[in-house]
């Protein structure tokens, strides 16, 4: 650690990492249950209204990549505050927006403000822990990342219908500003004796030093496979629990809820593991056999108990890779913290965004699992590699 700070300071960015950390995710999945409404509202299409998922998305990739190496220029503080005021300007553009066209522009920029939130959390962390208090932070950095992309059509199922689209956005445009004053009393946390003091094309030619860099991009790569595994579940859950095997909306809720704890189970007990290389070969071998046994459950057709036991345990493994993933890498890529967050979390959205529409074609039990062993099929291989210089 390079500054000192007291354990009160310690707690309180602690708690403010969590909530930034949660936040991107929120934006993205919160308003998924007024979508339908939306559509009306706007009288757009469905892929229209989809749309503004994907521009949201593409924003967070991109602003990860922007908002992380200009961190390591002008250092962190200044950066998020940026993000924080752009956030709110883009969220009350949406809440205005007139046609379906402008909202998707809005959602662009709201989705790229958000990704400030991501890539930051993650650097603060590492310019204040590291070793085992470096992993316990990201774990739970890494849990809420997990966790918050599955529970937030939950939270906003429960306001939907009672206060529309342009409700979930004004709970948004609140969150932002309590994340604002949260911000307020924030130390700067990469000192000026370590900013980087190149020029901005320079500063972009420095990702080539982490892109060279084996062990770094090992693990970036087994980020990237462990989130395509995680949207896969994502993005096929509803029409699986639904449409296949007859839950309603609120029963889908509380299985959604209930497979959430999983990851954060898994990620509690990859800090049990004195070896995180170890704690990422036992999560990518859960998550090979829990997407076997769910591929044989629907032959078998075991129906949705067979489904849900091994869709609980495939986010309990990944509960162990997501937070040893990020630690390692973000500890091989501290010679430029800003760039190894921004290049790790885009990388996972790159992942999260092919799956995506994978796991939707033909018959889509058939297609989920398939994709499913495919991610954790390479996870496994990858994870046998000794990174150079290795753990």
């Amino acid at each position: 650690m390079g500054t000192v700070y007291n354990r009160r300071y310690l707690f309180y960015l602690f708690i403010f990492l969590g909530a930034l950390s949660a936040f991107p995710p929120l934006v993205t999945d919160m308003y998924l249950p007024a979508l339908p409404a939306m559509a009306a509202d706007f009288n757009a299409s469905p892929s229209g209204i989809q749309m503004g998922l994907a521009m949201c998305i593409i924003g967070l990739a991109t602003g990860q990549l922007f908002f992380g190496p200009l961190s390591d220029k002008f250092g962190r503080r200044p950066v998020i505050g940026a993000s924080l005021v752009m956030f709110l300007a883009a969220t009350l553009a949406c809440i205005l927006s007139a046609s379906i066209e402008w909202f998707n522009i809005c959602r662009f920029f709201q989705g790229l403000a958000g990704a400030g939130g991501v890539v930051l959390s993650r650097s603060i962390a590492t310019d204040c822990y590291s070793g085992r208090e470096l992993a316990k932070t990201l774990a739970i950095i890494g849990a809420i990342n997990g966790i918050a992309p599955v529970t937030a059509p939950v939270i906003g199922g429960l306001f939907s219908e009672s206060i529309g689209w342009k409700g979930i956005f004004c709970i948004l445009l609140a969150i932002g500003a309590a994340l604002i004053l949260m911000y307020m009393p924030l130390k700067e946390s990469h000192p000026k004796e370590k900013h980087y003091t190149g020029n901005l094309w320079n500063l972009v030619k420095q990702s080539s030093l982490l892109l060279k860099k084996r062990s770094y991009m090992l693990y970036v790569a087994l980020f990237g496979l462990s989130n395509g595994v995680l949207f896969g579940y994502i993005s096929s859950a509803s029409f699986i629990l639904q449409n296949d095997f007859g839950l309603s909306e609120l029963m889908f809720g509380i299985v959604f809820a209930v497979n959430s704890l999983g990851i954060g189970i898994g990620s509690a007990i990859s800090l049990k593991f004195k070896n995180l290389t170890l704690a990422i070969r036992f999560g990518a071998f859960g998550m090979l056999f829990c997407a076997i046994a769910m591929l044989v459950c629907f032959y078998a057709k075991a129906g949705f108990a067979g489904y849900e036991v091994f869709a609980f345990m495939t986010l309990f493994s990944l509960g162990l890779v997501f937070p040893s993933t990020t630690t390692m890498a973000m500890t091989e890529g501290k010679v430029m913290i800003g760039w190894a967050s921004a290049i790790i979390g885009a990388t996972g959205f790159l992942f999260g965004g092919v799956v995506t529409p994978l796991v939707g074609m033909g018959c889509i039990q058939l297609s989920t699992y398939t994709t499913l062993i495919i991610c954790s099929g390479l996870t496994v291989i990858l994870s046998l590699i000794k990174p150079a210089g290795g753990n």
